[in-house]
C-alpha cells in the first residue's frame, strides 16, 4: 500500500492538472492512483472524464464496461451516453438516455442531439423549447442556436413548416438558421438578404478576437457562402453560384458535410457537361466520416447525383450498381427505376425498361404517377400512340388536368379516333360537373368539347353542350348562332324558335362609321376619294354603260407562204419525229475530229512526222549554240520587293478523252 502523504499528493496534482487543462498529466496520477487502488469509483470517474476530453472514447466506453459493477449505472450515465454519441452510436446513446433513473440538464442537452442525429425534429423541438424555459444559465444562446437549427431542419424536410418561435437573430449563428428557414418555406430573396446579414455579423464577431486570421474569418464563413450559392443557383444566376461554390472548395474547410454539399451541387450544375470536373467533385462527396454529417435526403441526393453521373459517363455497369443500391435502400422511391430507365434507353432496350417500369408500377402504386409518365413518353417515341393514350388515362392524378386533356385529345386526334378523344371530354366535364359545377375551367371545357364536336361534323352530339353554354350565358349570340346551326340539321321547328332569341339587325349594327372604319389603320382596303369634275359627272338615270369591244389581232402568216398548197400535216410534231426526216449532213471541214489528241487535226499530222523532216547539219555553224547542249535561259517577270510568288496550277480543260 501506498503512504496516505503519497496518495494525497497525486489526488492534488490530478486535481490541478485537470483545472489547467491538462488532462494528459492529470490521467497519469490517476493511473497511479488505481494501481494502488483498483476499484475506487471515484478515480475511474475522473479517469473516464480525462479520456473523454482527450478523445478517447473507445478507451472511455471499455473502462465503464469493464468495471460497471464498482460505478453502477447512474453514476456515468452522461459519459457512457455521450462516448456513444460521438463514436457514432446514435441509437445506443438513445437506449442509454432513456435508460436513466434521473434526466438531468446536461442529459437532455444531449438528449437533443441525439433526437436531431435520428431526424425526430418535432421531439427535438420539445426539449429545447423546455430546456429554454426552465434553466438559466450562460449556455442560453447556445439552446435558442440548437433550436433554430431544429426549426429550420423541419422546414426544409418536413412537409409541414413550423411555426414562427419568435427567436432573436443576434448572433450569425441564429441569423443563418433563420435564413435556412426561409429557405425552406421558399422565400429565396428573403433568405439571401439575411445571409448577407449573417456574413457581416460573423465579420463583425470574428474581428473582435485578434487571434482570429482573416484565414479563419473565410473558414468560418464558407458555410454561409455556400447556402448564398444554393440560393443563387436556385434563382437561375449559375455562373455566380459555381463561383461561390468553387470558392468554398478552394478553401478546403474541415467540414467534410460542407464539401460534399457543394460537391454535389456543382455536379448539379454541370449536368451532362463538363464530365471531367464532376468526376473529380464526386470524390469529395465520398470522404470518410460524410455519412455522419449528413441526413437521409441528403445522402440520397447525392447518391442519386453519383448514378446519373456514371449514366452520362458511359458507366453502364456502375450506374446499375448505384441505381440497385439506391433501390435497395429505398424500395419505394421511383428515382432510382427511372435511372435505370434511362440507361436502358441509352442502350436502345425500350421494350426492357417498359416492362421494368410496369413492374415496379404493379409492385407500388403510390408512386404510379412519375412512372406512367415515362412509359407514356417511352410509348410515344416507340410510335405506339394508342397504347401512350391508355397509359396516361390510367393515372388518376393527372386525369382531368387541362393539360393531359389537351395532350389526350392531339393524340387521339392525330389518330383519327374522334370517339375517344370525345371520350376524354366526356369523363372530364362529368368529373368537374360533380366537383366544380360552373366554375371557369368547367364552362372551358364544355365549349372545347362543342367546338370539339362541331369541328368533326358531329353536331347532334354538340348541341347538349350548346344548351348548357346557353344556359349559364343567354347573351352568348355566338353561342345561339352555333346552336341554331346545329338544330339546323336535326330540328328545324326547334331552330326557328331559337332565332327568335336572336338580336335584329339594328341593335347588330352598333352605330359603326363604315368610312372610318374602312379608312382606319386595321382596314385591308382603303377607298380612293375621286375628284367629281365636269367632265366626270355622274350619269343620268337610263343611260346604260356602253362597253368597248377590243378588236382581235389577225395573227401573222410565213412570208413564203403559198395559199393553194395544203399545209404539211406533220407540221406539229417535231422535226426529229417526222417520217421524212434524214438526219443532219456532216459538215467536210470536220473530216479527222475526235481522233488522236483533243484538238488535234489530220492535215497536220504530216509535220509531225519526225522521218519526212530534213536531217540536222553534223556540225554547228560557227556562232550558234545549238550544239553546245545548253538551253537558253527563260524570262520571268521580276517579282515584287520582298514577296514570294507561287507558280499558278494549270486547269484542266473539260471535255473527252484525254485531256491535259
Amino acid at each position: 500500500m501506498a503512504a496516505a502523504g503519497s496518495m494525497a499528493s497525486l489526488w492534488s496534482e490530478a486535481n490541478r492538472c485537470g483545472q489547467n487543462g491538462d488532462f494528459a498529466r492529470a490521467l497519469k496520477a490517476l493511473n497511479k492512483i488505481l494501481h494502488e487502488v483498483k476499484d475506487d469509483a471515484t478515480a475511474l470517474h475522473c479517469k473516464i472524464v480525462c479520456l473523454v476530453q482527450n478523445g478517447s472514447f473507445k478507451e472511455a466506453l471499455n473502462v465503464m464496461n469493464n468495471y460497471s459493477k464498482v460505478l453502477g449505472s447512474d453514476l456515468v450515465v452522461f459519459e457512457k451516453a455521450y462516448c456513444e454519441y460521438r463514436l457514432n452510436r446514435v441509437e445506443s446513446a438513445l437506449k442509454t438516455i432513456e435508460g436513466a433513473s434521473e434526466q438531468t440538464d446536461k442529459l437532455k442537452e444531449l438528449y437533443g442531439q441525439v433526437l436531431y442525429r435520428l431526424e425526430r425534429y418535432e421531439e427535438c423541438r420539445a426539449v429545447y423549447t423546455d430546456l429554454i424555459r426552465n434553466s438559466q444559465d450562460e449556455y442560453e444562446d447556445e439552446r435558442k442556436t440548437n433550436l433554430s437549427a431544429v426549426v429550420a431542419a423541419m422546414s426544409q424536410w418536413e412537409e409541414s413548416p413550423p411555426d414562427d418561435l419568435g427567436l432573436p437573430e443576434t448572433t450569425y449563428e441564429l441569423c443563418y438558421n433563420a435564413a435556412c428557414t426561409l429557405i425552406g418555406l421558399g422565400r429565396f430573396t428573403e433568405a439571401l438578404n439575411k445571409l448577407r446579414q449573417a456574413e457581416e455579423l460573423c465579420r463583425v464577431s470574428l474581428a473582435e478576437d485578434s487571434d482570429v486570421t482573416e484565414e479563419d474569418v473565410e473558414s468560418e464563413l464558407a458555410v454561409i457562402h455556400s447556402q448564398m450559392a444554393y440560393v443563387m443557383q436556385v434563382q437561375g444566376r449559375t455562373e455566380e453560384a459555381l463561383q461561390l461554390y468553387n470558392q468554398v472548395i478552394k478553401l478546403k474547410p474541415s467540414d467534410v458535410g460542407l464539401l460534399a454539399v457543394t460537391a454535389n451541387n456543382i455536379i448539379t450544375i454541370n449536368k451532362d457537361q463538363n464530365v471531367f470536373d464532376s468526376k473529380k467533385k464526386v470524390k469529395l462527396t465520398s470522404s470518410d466520416g460524410v455519412e455522419h454529417k449528413l441526413n437521409r435526403k441528403q445522402l440520397q441526393e447525392i447518391e442519386f447525383n453519383k448514378a446519373l453521373l456514371a449514366m452520362y459517363t458511359n458507366q453502364a455497369e456502375q450506374c446499375r450498381k448505384f441505381s440497385a443500391n439506391l433501390l435497395s435502400q429505398n424500395p419505394g422511391h421511383p428515382k432510382p427505376v427511372l435511372i435505370q430507365v434511362a440507361q436502358l434507353c441509352r442502350e436502345k432496350q425500350h421494350s426492357r425498361a417498359i416492362e421494368l417500369l410496369q413492374l415496379f408500377s404493379d409492385q407500388h402504386p403510390e408512386s404510379t404517377a412519375d412512372i406512367k409518365l415515362t412509359m407514356a413518353q417511352l410509348y410515344l417515341t416507340q410510335g405506339h400512340v394508342t397504347k401512350a393514350c391508355d397509359t396516361l388515362r390510367a393515372v388518376e392524378d393527372f386525369k382531368h388536368k387541362e393539360g393531359m386533356i389537351s395532350a389526350l385529345v392531339m393524340m387521339y386526334s392525330h389518330e383519327e379516333d374522334i370517339d375517344s378523344a370525345i371520350d376524354v371530354f366526356t369523363q372530364a366535364i362529368q368529373f368537374y360537373q360533380d366537383k366544380q359545377p360552373g366554375s371557369n375551367t368547367h364552362l372551358n371545357l364544355v365549349r372545347e368539347a362543342a367546338n370539339f364536336k362541331l369541328k368533326h361534323g358531329r353536331k347532334k352530339e354538340a348541341i347538349s353542350d350548346l344548351e348548357q353554354l346557353w344556359k349559364q350565358n343567354t347573351n352568348d349570340v355566338h353561342t345561339l348562332a352555333q346552336l341554331i346551326s346545329a338544330y339546323s340539321l336535326v330540328n328545324t321547328d326547334k331552330a326557328k324558335s331559337l332565332s327568335k332569341h336572336l338580336p335584329s339587325p339594328d341593335t347588330m349594327a352598333f352605330n359603326l362609321d363604315v368610312d372610318e372604319l374602312e379608312n382606319s389603320h386595321g382596314a385591308t382596303f382603303i377607298r380612293k376619294k375621286v375628284k367629281v369634275t365636269g367632265e366626270n359627272l355622274p350619269k343620268e338615270q337610263g343611260q346604260a354603260d356602253v362597253k368597248k369591244k377590243r378588236k382581235k389581232k389577225k395573227g401573222k402568216l410565213p412570208k413564203n407562204l403559198d395559199p393553194q398548197a395544203s399545209p404539211d400535216p406533220e407540221r406539229w410534231l417535231p422535226m426529229k419525229e417526222r417520217s421524212y426526216y434524214r438526219g443532219r449532213k456532216k459538215s467536210k471541214k470536220k473530216e479527222a475530229v475526235g481522233k488522236g489528241t483533243q484538238g488535234a487535226t489530220a492535215g497536220g499530222a504530216s509535220d509531225l512526222d519526225a522521218s519526212k523532216m530534213a536531217s540536222p547539219p553534223t556540225s554547228p555553224r560557227p556562232g550558234s549554240a545549238s550544239g553546245s547542249g545548253v538551253l537558253p535561259p527563260r524570262q520571268q517577270k521580276p517579282a515584287a520587293s520582298g514577296a514570294t510568288r507561287k507558280k499558278a496550277p494549270q486547269k484542266k480543260k473539260k471535255g473527252g478523252k484525254g485531256g491535259w
